[in-house]
């Protein structure tokens, strides 16, 4: 019988920072194939989406999404859910049914917190996190067990009231200005949907890295121009970047940058190519874009865990 890991069971097998070990050590071997597949109803905001990956001889998946954005106010469920099915590289052989959605929490958070461990000063003090949904105690987490040195945890979110609700749970403050908040930040790190730029680049301070993660479609955006012309780009993974995030994808058509201003990615930073950070008072952009490998990596991460359990 193929097993079901559930959240539960995803949390206990995935610590973050062994997670981002884990990932470090994958992006040292070449990159495992990819495809995305999205389907959506003609004029509808609903969608379905397959991320397969392949990694030859080790193992190969799919994550299956479904984003319904109308579940948080009429369901009382989350708009996205997911489930992954990972199969043995050699036999073809299911070998696990997981919770995709936890799987993409687990997953996103190792991401940036390995972006952060390559690019933030190891001295960092104050994290600011922009946003308060599912994802955000999952990022605050991930970078404190990357950065220890974090001692302050400032969280700005619209609604305030899920601001101070999350603050509460994670012993941290809520931002009520955002751009105090910015001024202050050593670490940012983003996860909204924002269609306008959030963050604005003349009010950063010499040093800060930030860790964008939510504006993973071409029209959203969480920064301006000003934080492209003044920060290092990084990214973990070109083809998402690109060709998917607003971050990006705006500027890059605008022509304020072209692909050739991003100036590694996650495989050329964890194998030495490139030195990461090249002073402390660089501003660093690390563009979290995802993608199939990482769920993939992420995926053949859990199943050997369990193995040991």
């Amino acid at each position: 019988m193929i097993p079901y890991l559930d959240k539960a069971a995803l949390a206990k097998l995935a610590p973050y920072g062994q997670l981002a070990d884990h990932l470090f050590q994958s992006h040292l071997s070449p990159k495992a194939h990819i495809r995305r597949v999205v389907y959506s109803p003609p004029d509808g905001e609903q969608v379905f989406m397959g991320l397969p990956a392949w990694q030859p001889g080790d193992s190969l998946g799919v994550k299956l999404v479904t984003v319904f954005p109308e579940n948080p106010r009429t369901r009382g469920i989350p708009s996205v859910q997911a489930v992954y099915v990972l199969f043995d590289g050699e036999s073809g052989t299911p070998a696990a049914i997981m919770d995709g959605t936890e799987l993409t929490y687990r997953k996103t958070s190792a991401d940036s917190a390995l972006g952060s461990r390559l690019l933030s000063r190891p001295d960092s003090r104050t994290l600011l996190m922009v946003g308060a949904g599912g994802l955000a105690p999952h990022l605050i987490a991930a970078h404190r067990e990357v950065r220890p040195s974090l001692d302050r945890v400032l969280i700005w979110n619209r609604t305030r009231s899920k601001a101070a609700e999350l603050a509460a749970a994670l012993g941290a403050e809520v931002a009520d200005d955002l751009h105090t908040a910015i001024g202050v930040a050593d670490i940012i790190s983003t996860a909204t949907m924002s269609s306008e730029p959030l963050i604005p680049g003349d009010l950063l301070r010499q040093g800060t890295h930030l860790d964008l993660v939510g504006a993973f479609l071409p029209h959203c955006r969480e920064i301006d121009d000003e934080v492209i012309r003044r920060a290092a780009i990084f990214v973990d993974s070109r083809d998402a970047a690109v060709e998917e995030c607003g971050d990006l994808v705006i500027p890059l058509e605008s022509g304020l940058i072209t692909e050739e201003d991003i100036r590694a990615d996650l495989f050329q930073l964890c194998r030495g190519d490139h030195p990461g950070r090249q002073s402390p008072d660089q501003i660093t952009l690390f563009e979290n874009g995802g993608g199939g490998h990482l769920d993939l990596m992420t995926a053949t991460f859990i199943r050997r865990q369990a193995d040991h359990f």
